[in-house]
C-alpha cells in the first residue's frame, strides 16, 4: 500500500515539474505587476476626479500617467 501512494505522489510532482517552467512563472509575474500598475492608474485618475484643489488633482493624474507608462513599459519587456 505505502508503495502505490509513494508511486502516485511521485507520479503527481513529475506531472507538476513537467507543467511549470521559469519562463512562464516570470511571464506571468509580468503580467500581474503590469495589470496592478494599470489598476493603480485607474485608482489614481478616480483620486484625481475626486481633487478639491487643482493642483492635487495634476499630481494624481500625473501619478496615473507614470503608472500608466511604467505599466506599458514591462509590458513591452516581455
Amino acid at each position: 500500500m505505502k508503495k502505490i501512494v509513494f508511486v502516485a505522489a511521485a507520479a503527481g510532482l513529475m506531472t507538476l515539474a513537467a507543467c511549470s517552467s521559469p519562463e512562464n512563472a516570470d511571464n506571468a509575474a509580468a503580467e500581474n505587476m503590469a495589470a496592478n500598475l494599470e489598476m493603480t492608474a485607474d485608482n489614481y485618475d478616480a483620486m484625481a476626479d475626486n481633487a478639491t484643489t487643482d493642483a492635487n488633482e495634476m499630481m494624481m493624474e500625473n501619478m496615473a500617467d507614470n503608472a500608466e507608462a511604467a505599466a506599458d513599459n514591462i509590458e513591452d519587456a516581455e
